[in-house]
């Protein structure tokens, strides 16, 4: 039945009606309509709109350009791209109005002119619309600033703080890094300052408005680093996040991926960086789609990448790959000229980080500290630093306020060569290997902090800049019983 009534219609008309219908519609209720021919000429205008643009009449717009009378109208680009504009606010008399436009084509298809209709004079009648669109507006923006501003450097070449003259080199070869938009590796050993001149190499690089995004590898389990680096699609695996989930390399694109600690990656995952340092593609795990990307790779370690790669702990065709452009941060205690401008600038951060009042250096501690030999480079540095400026009320900072931080036989000079015994004979002998003055200076500043804080675990790790987990572990290891 349903099907004989409907082919009983006459389609044509119906749609012909229709149209006839919306169009009486929207002349009665819109504050104006009009139409133009295909060259962008008013061929048409109610009194209504010739009323409320101060024509004496339609007829004064006929034939004209419909930018002369509409300055902002964008009826010529609807009849030029065929396409409509559906919603947008034009000012008129510095007025807003709501408007749309469509246009019109013959039975060939081809536009013969647009149709325009001024909706609302007032946007209050859109008020819910508008401002919910501003909500979503405002939330967008504010999403893109905190993203930018997690994903932006926080370090310029320049927060390298030192004069020396291997400091100088040093700023000055990242700073030819920066331009060269090639792989770089920097070699240094903990505490040296490698992500913070990696910070600084991309915020002089073009690539400074784009993101920098940083990995520890060794932070990383090794069964995660995969999904780190390249994502992972929806419904990988099982629990996986059914949007999937990008990867490190996918969140820098058009920027730099900094890669800390790389010589700790595990070798299978060695060689899926390789592939994509050299193809600048990557495959999220659980998918068979490649997706190119454009990342600048700043990789950085404290390990002697060429001895692993004799152990076969590193591939050789990595190592290549990433050492391009190498730079070797020098440890502390060959800058020392560097230290008293280290000093005054870390003591401004703890400051104003802590809200203790600024602290200064006697000459007696500045004497302490250069004497030192720093194998923690300058996180030790600011963490003696910090605990002598918490272990006292005195603004000025003297040699006996880092006697407990620093081991006296690390901070005494050395002697010029092997101290002679009463019978003229060397006494090399008595002189240890580094390896065991270093755990016996960390068996000294854990067992003394202890002491100072009354075997308080979680305040004597807070004190001296480590877990409360590598404190337990170092306890065991050097077996230090508290009283």
């Amino acid at each position: 039945m349903k099907t004989s009534i409907a082919a009983s219609w006459d389609v044509d008309g119906i749609q012909r009606l229709g149209m006839e219908s919306l169009l009486d519609l929207l002349d009665e209720s819109c504050e104006g309509t009009m139409a133009v021919d295909d060259q962008g000429r008013i061929a048409w205008m109610n009194e209504k709109y010739a009323s409320f643009l101060g024509l004496k009449g339609p007829e004064e717009a006929l034939g004209k350009p419909v930018e002369e009378i509409l300055p902002n109208s964008r009826m010529r680009e609807v009849v030029q791209t065929g396409k409509p504009i559906l919603l947008d606010i034009m000012m008129i008399h510095d007025q807003p109005l709501v408007v749309m436009r469509i246009p019109l084509k013959d039975d060939s298809g081809k536009v013969i002119g647009a149709l325009g209709f001024a909706l609302y004079d007032r946007l209050q009648r859109l008020k819910p619309l508008v401002s919910k669109f501003s909500e979503l507006q405002w939330a967008l923006a504010n999403t893109q600033k905190e993203l930018a501003q997690l994903r932006h450097t926080k370090y310029s070449i320049s927060s390298f703080v030192g004069v020396s003259p291997v400091s100088l080199e040093l700023k000055h070869r990242a700073r030819r890094a920066a331009q060269l938009d090639t792989t770089v590796l920097l070699l240094g050993e903990t505490g040296t300052g490698k992500e913070l001149l990696a910070h600084g190499i991309h915020a002089a690089s073009g690539r400074a408005g784009r993101p920098f995004v940083g990995i520890n590898i060794a932070a990383v389990p090794d069964t995660l680093l995969e999904s780190e680096f390249f994502g992972v699609s929806p419904g990988a695996y099982t629990g996986a996040d059914r949007k999937g989930r990008e990867g490190k390399f996918k969140i820098a694109d058009g920027g730099t991926l900094f890669l800390d600690e790389v010589g700790d990656m595990p070798l299978q995952v060695q060689a899926k960086l390789l592939r994509v340092l050299q193809e600048q593609e990557i495959e999220p795990l659980g998918s068979n789609k490649v997706t190119k990307v454009d990342v600048r790779v700043i990789a950085a370690t404290s390990h002697d990448l060429k001895q692993l790669v004799a152990e076969g702990k590193f591939r050789s065709d990595l190592y290549y790959r990433l050492n391009v452009l190498p730079i070797v941060l020098p440890p502390l205690r060959e800058r020392v000229a560097d230290l008293d401008a280290l000093c005054e600038h870390l003591l401004e951060q703890i400051a104003t980080r802590t809200g203790m009042p600024q602290r200064e250096l006697t000459p007696s501690a500045r004497a302490l500290l250069a004497s030192y030999s720093w194998p923690g480079n300058v996180r030790e540095l600011r963490n003696a630093l910090e605990q002598a400026g918490m272990l006292t009320d005195s603004l000025a900072l003297s040699a006996e306020d880092f006697a407990g931080i620093l081991s006296s036989g690390e901070a005494s000079p050395a002697p010029a060569g092997p101290a002679p015994s009463e019978d003229g004979t060397s006494q090399a002998e008595d002189v240890r290997p580094l390896a065991e003055s270093i755990a016996e200076l960390e068996r000294r500043s854990i067992k003394t902090a202890l002491e100072k804080t009354h075997g308080n675990k979680a305040l004597t790790a807070r004190m001296l800049g480590i877990s409360r987990a590598t404190l337990y572990q170092k306890i065991i290891d050097y077996k230090i019983v508290s009283d």
